[in-house]
């Protein structure tokens, strides 16, 4: 079986098309992770993965990057508290914001203590969601290391965590403020006219051109006329007009109207 038919196969299995990858990049994690299974093949390992459900969530988590931490790339964080947020909110409305392929839970999450400077959290309602189920599970338990809260104050810290042993669970008022949910970026429709800020941060850049322009014009579709989109820190959107997106501040983008 070439690598070809792996991503067939992967994809009747899973549902995830791995064509929508870079496929270098790609091919690299998935001959590592062969290889350190000792699976011999592409065969093989679609085989394990297809009669075993423990070891194919195990593969669909290792392949859609889950790597996240609270504030990630902090001052990126800072434009968006003292100069996006306080713009959406002169609207007078709830901010309508979706944290798009959330991970283990970290950004929406921040996103809740980040409104909170200017919100009650039960005023708070974030969506929040991701293509691995699994990684879903976690961000709803919210639980985390030490090492993913390593942006917060210890003012935040105690405000919105409890330490467990070596472990900090976020308060259940934080997670009530979240709604998550399994979905497919490249797949599933989105609403229209509907958010005011978007993030997707730090996974378009595992995605090919075409894919990742394709998803450029879902957001697009999906914000309101002025909305925000907010990108991560290697994910500048070359001549986002294209997408019906004006630079904004840096990593952020507005809708056009």
């Amino acid at each position: 079986m070439n690598f070809e038919d792996f991503k067939k196969e992967v994809y009747n299995i899973t549902g995830i098309d791995l064509s929508a990858y870079k496929e270098r990049q790609m091919k690299r994690r998935i001959d590592f992770l062969l290889a350190r299974k000792q699976m011999g093949d592409y065969e093989n390992y679609i085989k394990l993965i297809k009669n075993d459900t423990a070891a194919r969530e195990e593969f669909m988590t290792y392949i859609t990057i889950n790597v996240s931490e609270f504030y990630r790339n902090p001052m990126q964080w800072q434009i968006l508290e003292r100069d996006i947020l306080p713009d959406i909110l002169q609207k007078g409305h709830t901010p309508r914001v979706w944290s798009a392929a959330c991970s283990s839970g970290e950004e929406p999450y921040s996103l809740v203590m980040a409104l909170n400077r200017y919100l009650p959290l039960q005023k708070i309602r974030i969506d929040a969601s991701d293509i691995d189920a699994e990684v879903l599970k976690r961000a709803q338990e919210g639980v985390y290391t030490e090492q993913s809260l390593k942006n917060l104050s210890e003012d935040m810290i105690k405000r919105y965590f409890d330490k467990q042993g070596n472990m900090y669970r976020i308060h259940d008022d934080v997670k009530a403020c979240v709604d998550f949910k399994r979905q497919d970026l490249l797949k599933d429709t989105f609403p229209t006219d509907y958010y005011d800020l978007i993030l997707c941060r730090n996974v378009v850049i595992y995605f090919t051109e075409e894919a990742k322009n394709m998803l450029y014009k879902k957001f697009y579709e999906a914000l309101v006329p002025y909305g925000i989109l907010f990108v991560g820190g290697t994910e500048q959107i070359i001549l986002p007009n294209r997408f019906g997106f004006i630079n904004y501040k840096p990593f952020f983008y507005q809708k056009a109207k």
